[in-house]
């Protein structure tokens, strides 16, 4: 079994990776999914266009950033496990929010979409042995592995559950 101890992922995804606590990454992948859609069910519907400060993102863009970077996080484990060599570009979060145009889509829609992308996510996840999880690869000039990518989309969504509850549905921050 491949597990939380054969990690291997950069420096920047630290921080996601120590969101989770499973040893076996279909779990963790299964757990930050419930508890995603807790998180989700407590948004009122009047803060989904909200921004807890000037130039942040809204609700919409967030999930949408979400959504987007567990594409991106998948593509790079498929690509390893393809054994393709070559390396992985970066991408900004930041210029791919402003145009992915999160804003005038429907709230719905975007629940709907993260757990499509998610259930896909773990269904790929599922189906590698563990040859392919261990398998490695370059992306944005940083070495990691397919099962240290696992972690990095659970986790990723658990460090956005901690933003949501702290930013977004907390009494500290007022309509802007």
């Amino acid at each position: 079994m491949v597990s939380r101890q054969d990690v291997i992922i950069p420096e920047f995804a630290t921080k996601y990776f120590e969101a989770t606590f499973e040893e076996d990454l279909i779990k963790e992948l299964e757990k930050s999914t419930k508890q995603f859609k807790k998180i989700l069910r407590k948004i009122p519907k009047k803060k989904i266009d909200f921004a807890y400060a000037p130039g942040k993102w809204t609700l919409k863009e967030l999930l949408q950033h979400i959504i987007d970077a567990e594409k991106v996080f998948s593509f790079r484990a498929l690509w390893f496990t393809r054994q393709d060599i070559s390396p992985l570009p970066g991408f900004d979060e930041n210029s791919w929010a402003v145009a992915s145009n999160a804003t005038s889509r429907k709230w719905k829609d975007l629940v709907n979409e993260f757990f499509l992308v998610r259930s896909s996510t773990q269904m790929f996840f599922e189906s590698l042995d563990e040859t392919q999880l261990k398998a490695t690869g370059f992306a944005n000039n940083n070495h990691m592995n397919v099962v240290g990518i696992g972690f990095i989309c659970a986790g990723h969504v658990m460090h956005h559950i901690g933003i949501i509850k702290d930013r977004y549905l907390s009494q500290k921050y007022t309509e802007v």
